[in-house]
C-alpha cells in the first residue's frame, strides 16, 4: 500500500488502471518503468522538477526507473534543428540532469536501443498493420503536431516508434505527462491483439506556464480540457513563461512576480499550481511573510488552506508570489549549482 500511495500521489493525475497497478505491485518485486523524453532546450520546472519528483516517487516505491532519451524522435520532430551533434550534446545534458536530480535512475538513448533490439523493426511492422492513416493523424498531438500541419513522412512514423519503444524495453509501467495519454491508450488497444504485455499507464500533471492561459475557443486550437492543458503547459518555446533550472534567484523572483495570478481566482492560476505540485511535494509547510500591518506571517501546512484563503481574499497575490519565489529558488538552487560552468550551448 505504501508503494501504491507513492506512485499515485501528486503530481500523478491518472493511473490506467489502479487495479492493474495494485496487482503488479503485489506480484512483482521490481517492476520496470520508463518515461520517454524528446531532447530540446533548457530543462525547466515542468520537464525536470515535476517529472523528476514523480520519478523519485517510483524509485522510493522500489521500481526500476528509466529515462528514455529519444534522439531519433527529436530528429523526426525537427527539434534542435535536426543537428545530430547538438542532439548528442543535449542528450548528455539531459542524462546528467536526471541522474543528479533522481539518484538511482537509468538513462538509455534511442539509438542504443535500436542498435541492440533484434526484432524492433519486425514489431514495428506488426504493430503498423493495426493502424490506419486516420488513427496516426489523430495521435500526432503527442509530438505537439496537428493534422492541419504540413508533415513529412517520418513524422507519421513517430507514434508507432514510440509504441514499439515500449515493447522493446519490456516495460511494466509507462509514465508520461497527460499530453502523452493518447499513445498509451493506443498500445492498450493494440498490444493485446499481438499477444504483448500491456503495461500500466501513469500520467502526471502538466505544469502550466506563468502567463495568462490561452483561450482555445478564440485561438481555434481546440476546446477540450486536455487541449487547454497541453497548449498552456510550461514550455521551452515560451522562455518568459517558464522557469528553467539555470535561472538565478533574481530571474525566478522576476518571472514569478510578473506571473498571471488574478486576485481570488483559483482556476488556471499558475502560482497556485507551483505551490500545489512543486512546493508541497518538497516541503511540509509554506510560510507567507507579511508585515504586522497586514496581519503578520501565515504558516500553511497544506495546499487546501492556501486555496481557501486565496479564494476568500485573505492573502494577496503579491504576498503569495514572494513566498513562492523563495521556495522555488530553494528547489532549483542545487540543480543550478550543479550545472554552474557546465551548461551546454543551446543555439
Amino acid at each position: 500500500m505504501e508503494r501504491l500511495l507513492l506512485i499515485t500521489r501528486e503530481p500523478t493525475e491518472e493511473v490506467v488502471t489502479r487495479d492493474e497497478l495494485k496487482t503488479l505491485l503485489e506480484t512483482k518485486t521490481y517492476p520496470k518503468h520508463y518515461i520517454g523524453l524528446e531532447l530540446s532546450g533548457k530543462l525547466h520546472l515542468g520537464s525536470l522538477i515535476v517529472t523528476g519528483f514523480k520519478i523519485n516517487d517510483f524509485i522510493k516505491a522500489q521500481i526500476h526507473t528509466t529515462v528514455f532519451l529519444a534522439d531519433w524522435h527529436t530528429y523526426i520532430n525537427n527539434k534542435l534543428s535536426g543537428n545530430w551533434d547538438k542532439i548528442k550534446e543535449i542528450s548528455k545534458y539531459y542524462s546528467s540532469a536526471f541522474k543528479f536530480f533522481c539518484p538511482g535512475v537509468s538513462t538509455i538513448l534511442g539509438s542504443d536501443l535500436y542498435g541492440t533490439s533484434d526484432n524492433y523493426w519486425e514489431n514495428f511492422i506488426r504493430f503498423s498493420k493495426h493502424m490506419n492513416i486516420s488513427r496516426i493523424m489523430r495521435s500526432l498531438t503527442i509530438m505537439g503536431r496537428s493534422e492541419r500541419e504540413s508533415l513529412d513522412f517520418s513524422q507519421l512514423l513517430y507514434p508507432i516508434m514510440q509504441s514499439i519503444d515500449i515493447r522493446a524495453l519490456d516495460l511494466d509501467i509507462v509514465h508520461a505527462g497527460m499530453d502523452q495519454r493518447k499513445i498509451h491508450m493506443l498500445i492498450r488497444e493494440i498490444f493485446p491483439k499481438l499477444g504483448w504485455k500491456v503495461p500500466v499507464s501513469v500520467h502526471h500533471h502538466l505544469l502550466p506556464g506563468l502567463s495568462e492561459p490561452v483561450n482555445l475557443s478564440l485561438s481555434g486550437v481546440g476546446d477540450t480540457a486536455d487541449d487547454l492543458k497541453i497548449s498552456s503547459k510550461m514550455s521551452k518555446s515560451k522562455p518568459t513563461s517558464g522557469i528553467t533550472i539555470h535561472d538565478d534567484e533574481k530571474a525566478i523572483r522576476d518571472k514569478i512576480s510578473a506571473a498571471f495570478c488574478p486576485i481570488g481566482i483559483v482556476d488556471r492560476n499558475p502560482i497556485l499550481e507551483l505551490i500545489r505540485y512543486i512546493v508541497f511535494h518538497q516541503f511540509d509547510e509554506f510560510i507567507v511573510e507579511r508585515s504586522t500591518k497586514y496581519g503578520g506571517n501565515i504558516i500553511y501546512t497544506n495546499y487546501t488552506d492556501i486555496e481557501r484563503d486565496f479564494t476568500e481574499r485573505k492573502v494577496h497575490p503579491m504576498d503569495l508570489k514572494n513566498a513562492t519565489s523563495i521556495y522555488i529558488n530553494k528547489i532549483v538552487e542545487p540543480v543550478r549549482s550543479y550545472f554552474d560552468g557546465k551548461e551546454p550551448h543551446f543555439d
